[in-house]
C-alpha cells in the first residue's frame, strides 16, 4: 500500500513538473517572439504630442506667464497639457488655498478642448522638484504628510468635475532620488495614490526616469506608467552625456514591464525639448544652450519617439521655446513644435 502511494505521488509530481515545464516553455516562447518582433526595424508611428507648462518657470525666464500659456494653446496648437499644482503656490499659507491661477489655466484649456494631466503631490515638474511651503518644512513629518493629503484632497475635489482632466499624476518620478526632497516614504506614496483613487475614478499616472529608473516600482502602482526621455544631459564629472540608447531598448523594457506588472499603457510624460547644461538656462549663454538642444536635436528627439511606439509624449520646454522666439528672435524650435502638435 505504501509502495503504491509513493508511486502515485511520484507520478503526480512528474505530471505537475511536466505541466510546469510546458507553461514556462510557452511563456519564454511568447517573450522570445515578442523580443524578436520588437527588435525589427519599425515604421514611424503616429504620436500625439503634448507639453508640460509651468507658470513658475515662465516667470523665471522673465516671461508673462499668461501670454506664454495662451501662445502655446493658440499659436502652437497644443491639445494636450500637463500642469503642475504646486503645493507651495496653492497653500503658501497654512489653510489658505489659492487656486485662481490654476483655475485660469484649466478654464482656458477647457474652452479650447485641450486635455489636461494634472500633477499632484510635493514632488512635481521643475526644480527644486519638491515644492513644499515654507511653513510645512518646519513641522513634524507625520503632520506634514497629513497636511499634504489635505492639499491633495482639496485639489482633486475642486477639479474632479472637469471633463478635460484625463488623468492625475501622483508625485513626479518619486523613485528617482533627485532634487531638494525628503527621502521617499513608499507607504506614504501608496497612501497618496489610495486617496486619489478614493476621490475619483480617473487613471493614476506614476512616472519614473527613462534612463535611470527600472520602471518596476512605478508601474506596479500605476494605471498609466509615465517615463521621461532625455538624449543629451550635463554631468558635473563627465560633461555632456549623449545617451546612445537605441529605440528598441525602450520597446523591450516596456514589453518586460508590462508583462511583469500588468500595466497596460505607457506614455512619455517628459520628452526633452530644452537644454540641460551646467547651469540654469537663465544663467547659460545661448550658444552653450544649443549644445544640448538646438533645432536639429529637437527634430531628432521627435523622430526618436515615433520609433518607440508610445502613442503619447509630453514635450519639456514650451516656456523656453517662447523665450527663444520673443526674447532671442529665434522661432525655429517654436515652429518645429507647432508642426509636431499639428501632425
Amino acid at each position: 500500500m505504501k509502495s503504491n502511494l509513493f508511486k502515485k505521488r511520484k507520478k503526480t509530481k512528474k505530471y505537475i513538473f511536466s505541466k510546469k515545464n510546458i507553461i514556462l516553455f510557452l511563456i519564454f516562447s511568447s517573450m522570445s517572439v515578442t523580443i524578436v518582433a520588437l527588435a525589427m526595424p519599425r515604421q514611424n508611428m503616429k504620436v500625439v504630442y503634448g507639453v508640460t507648462f509651468s507658470k513658475a518657470f515662465a516667470q523665471h525666464l522673465g516671461l508673462n506667464w499668461q501670454e506664454t500659456y495662451l501662445a502655446l494653446l493658440d499659436d502652437a496648437g497644443v491639445k494636450k497639457m500637463r500642469l503642475p499644482s504646486y503645493w507651495n503656490e496653492i497653500e503658501n499659507e497654512q489653510e489658505k488655498f489659492f487656486f485662481e491661477d490654476l483655475d485660469w489655466q484649466i478654464y482656458e484649456a477647457e474652452k479650447r478642448g485641450v486635455d489636461i494631466v494634472l500633477s499632484l503631490g510635493q514632488k512635481q515638474p521643475r526644480w527644486p522638484e519638491c515644492h513644499i511651503p515654507g511653513w510645512a518644512k518646519e513641522i513634524e513629518e507625520t503632520e506634514r504628510q497629513n497636511r499634504l493629503i489635505k492639499y491633495i484632497t482639496t485639489t482633486v475635489n475642486r477639479y474632479k468635475d472637469k471633463e478635460n482632466i484625463t488623468a492625475w499624476q501622483v508625485e513626479n518620478e518619486p523613485f528617482l532620488p533627485y532634487g531638494e526632497c525628503p527621502k521617499l516614504d513608499k507607504k506614504f506614496l501608496d497612501r497618496e495614490i489610495s486617496k486619489v483613487k478614493e476621490l475619483d475614478s480617473r487613471p493614476i499616472i506614476i512616472s519614473d526616469s527613462g534612463e535611470l529608473g527600472t520602471w518596476y516600482s512605478a508601474a506596479k502602482r500605476a494605471d498609466i506608467l509615465g517615463t521621461t526621455l532625455y538624449r543629451i544631459v550635463w554631468d558635473d564629472r563627465f560633461g555632456y552625456i549623449h545617451y546612445p540608447t537605441p529605440s528598441v531598448t525602450y520597446r523591450l523594457k516596456a514589453a518586460i514591464i508590462m508583462f511583469i506588472t500588468g500595466v497596460d499603457r505607457i506614455i512619455i510624460v517628459e520628452l526633452q525639448g530644452e537644454p540641460w547644461g551646467p547651469k540654469m538656462i537663465s544663467e547659460t549663454p545661448l550658444d552653450e544652450q544649443y549644445k544640448s538642444m538646438g533645432p536639429e536635436q529637437f527634430q531628432e528627439n521627435i523622430a526618436y519617439v515615433r520609433k518607440i511606439e508610445f502613442s503619447e509624449a509630453y514635450l519639456w520646454g514650451g516656456e523656453w521655446w517662447y523665450w527663444l522666439k520673443t526674447v532671442q528672435g529665434d522661432d525655429r524650435i517654436w515652429n518645429l513644435a507647432k508642426d509636431a502638435f499639428k501632425n
